[in-house]
């Protein structure tokens, strides 16, 4: 137990007396990313703040290295865990190294004097998340990702066991959002922080939780690695997705597939199908693709979004069955894309089927 540095027993949550979600179980280990996902408005927001303290949970309880945190003074709770709120704060007249600075309160006493050492733990702070550079600008005139990195200094100033953060990268545009969680992922590593946050972005939270915790909106419905959560047939129904899927190999999402019979035969595979299939989708053109072997990476986005798809087994060389098969799915369709540049003995039978399509006169 000595490497649980937060966990809940019972906790209820909710807002007036009225409890949205409870017998709420959350165990955060030491050196562990735990991300609570689901879809908006289910409580994912409700949790944490009920963590926090910033509302009073309804029934149960949190406890902080052991230690009921209703328990415990303002000052203690903040040495130990340490919050970043969603949330563009705008503070008048000061610098990124004063904002910074402000995790430095639960050890400065109440007239807030820095001290050598405080300083230079600000300084040592806003260096481990590459705002050194920003300490001396007036922190309403930086951008959104190097306010959310200065944000993170002042949250680990305040050299804490646990930190919890609410939808970090909102606001953030990809470079930001890829910079912030290598920044935390690295400060989970080096620091063994146990870090307990949400994400709406699927695909970031599948490659950056250690855990994840699957909020339904009146309970937490399950939780487990992401090996375990990121299951498309899940995950759909999680966030009830009913035009389009969720693809765990990629971890996107992938529109409705165009109505109607294949229009167009595809022959693909190796990724190169993939920007193919997502042209003639954005186009509204029914399409059919194929050979694809069923491990083969174009395999899940053309299944996501062709008509019909003609397979072969993992790990086996396109067969005749199957080059027949496709064969006559493509002598229903008017027209033959072919992306593939290079041909091996695997994908042989596919370099037969573009030749057929050739001399049919249907090749674009």
């Amino acid at each position: 137990m000595r490497d649980i540095k937060l966990y809940t027993e019972h906790l209820a949550v909710g807002y007036n007396g009225r409890v949205l979600i409870g017998d709420i179980a959350l165990s955060l280990r030491q050196g562990q990313i735990m991300t609570l996902i689901g879809p908006n408005g289910a409580g994912k927001s409700t949790i944490l703040k009920s963590v926090i303290r910033q509302l009073s949970p309804l029934g149960g309880a949190v406890y902080l290295n052991g230690r009921d945190m209703a328990f415990m003074s303002e000052g203690e709770a903040a040495r130990r865990l340490s919050v970043l709120m969603t949330g563009q704060i705008r503070p008048e007249l000061m610098t990124c190294f004063d904002v910074a600075a402000a995790g430095r309160y639960p050890y400065t006493g109440r007239l807030g004097i820095l001290s050598r050492e405080d300083r230079e733990k600000v300084s040592e702070c806003l260096e481990l998340v590459h705002a050194a550079g920003l300490a001396e600008q007036d922190f309403t005139r930086i951008s959104d990702g190097q306010r959310q990195r200065v944000l993170l200094a002042r949250a680990l100033c305040q050299e804490p066991e646990v930190l919890v953060l609410d939808e970090p990268t909102s606001f953030l545009d990809i470079r930001h959002k890829l910079e912030l969680l290598a920044i935390l992922k690295d400060m989970v590593r080096r620091r063994q922080l146990a870090v307990l946050m949400s994400l709406h972005e699927l695909d970031l939270a599948q490659k950056v939780s250690d855990w994840a915790v699957c909020v339904r909106g009146d309970r937490i419905d399950r939780q487990g690695p992401p090996e375990e959560i990121f299951a498309p047939e899940y995950i759909t129904d999680l966030y009830g997705v009913a035009r389009g899927s969720y693809s765990a190999l990629f971890g996107s999402l992938e529109l409705e597939r165009p109505p109607g019979a294949p229009e167009v035969f595809v022959i693909g595979g190796g990724g190169a199908g993939i920007p193919v299939y997502r042209r003639l989708q954005r186009q509204g053109v029914p399409f059919a693709a194929g050979v694809l072997p069923e491990n083969d990476m174009d395999f899940p986005v053309a299944a996501a979004l062709a008509a019909q798809v003609v397979t072969e087994a993992p790990f086996q060389s396109i067969g005749e069955a199957a080059l027949r098969r496709a064969e006559a799915v493509m002598g229903t369709c008017r027209r033959v894309l072919c992306p593939l540049d290079r041909f091996g003995p695997m994908n042989e039978k596919n370099r037969l089927l573009r030749e057929l399509a050739r001399q049919a006169g249907k090749l674009a």
